[in-house]
């Protein structure tokens, strides 16, 4: 029975969730590390942006959210927003020890390593900016480059109303940049999990030469690493499913989301 039981954990769904439809690119990221596995995505539009709520009401909303995924079976959850994460993963962890539960946080690490003293701009929301465990991220690799956290209030807008390639969204990103030389930018940290998105219009405003990094693939390796320590890697041999719910509850989101899962890496 116990067998039974361990069993039919595995093939529960990995819960990913984020505060609208940036969480995709993370979802894609696991996809790639592990597509025998079912997965449950759970947006939660009607409640953002995330980024420039205060902390406490953010982290009720993700517990919130956890609570329910755990009582409906998910076996793991991966917190696929760099703000939720900063709220409430110290305490998700806390409350529910046994359960694998994943966040995210901005890929500064490869960023800075890339070549010797960097310029390194880190795009984020600016609750994620403004959190300690940003800035304890940030104090780890201070020596190491010249590091420049830049709040993109507005930004993840554009890309929950599917607006990802536009004349506004590459003028709003213009306006964003204006302050830097561009030329001697070495590297942007898309600190949020939507950005990804929208990195075609960002090369075309700082130029190909500097390198874009994101930190979905990082958290789809750790994902793994977690389910596999605690048994719960699905021993399935076909491809795994992948359910959309939005707290918006439209088809428009639905949709939405699965065009940006398919679009072109």
């Amino acid at each position: 029975m116990l067998l039974e039981t361990t069993e039919n954990k595995k093939n529960g769904p990995i819960a990913v969730f984020d505060s609208g439809v940036g969480g995709i690119s993370v979802l894609r990221a696991l996809l790639c590390e592990m597509p025998n596995e079912n997965y449950w995505y759970f947006g939660d539009s009607a409640n953002a942006p995330y980024g420039t709520k205060y902390l406490e009401e953010v982290k009720k909303l993700t517990v919130s959210h956890v609570g329910r995924f755990l009582d409906e079976g998910a076996k793991a959850v991966v917190v696929a927003c760099n703000t939720a994460t900063s709220a409430a993963v110290r305490y998700l962890r806390q409350k529910y020890p046994n359960v694998p539960i994943i966040g995210i946080e901005p890929a500064l690490k490869p960023a800075v390593l890339s070549k010797d003293y960097p310029n390194v701009v880190v795009m984020a929301t600016p609750m994620t900016l403004r959190e300690q465990k940003f800035h304890n991220l940030m104090d780890r690799y201070m020596g190491m480059a010249h590091i420049i956290p830049l709040p993109c209030a507005g930004l993840m807008e554009y890309i929950e109303q599917g607006e990802i390639h536009s004349a506004e969204l590459e003028l709003f990103l213009e306006r964003l940049f204006e302050p830097f030389e561009k030329q001697k930018l070495d590297a942007v940290v898309l600190g949020c999990t939507h950005y990804p998105f929208i990195a075609r219009e960002l090369k075309k405003v700082l130029g190909e030469n500097v390198r874009l990094f994101e930190g979905g693939p990082g958290t789809a390796r750790e994902t793994k690493r977690r389910l596999l320590n605690a048994g719960l890697l699905c021993d399935g041999k076909t491809k795994g499913t992948v359910r959309f719910d939005n707290s918006e509850q439209s088809d428009e989101k639905k949709s939405l989301c699965e065009k940006l899962l398919n679009l072109p890496v």
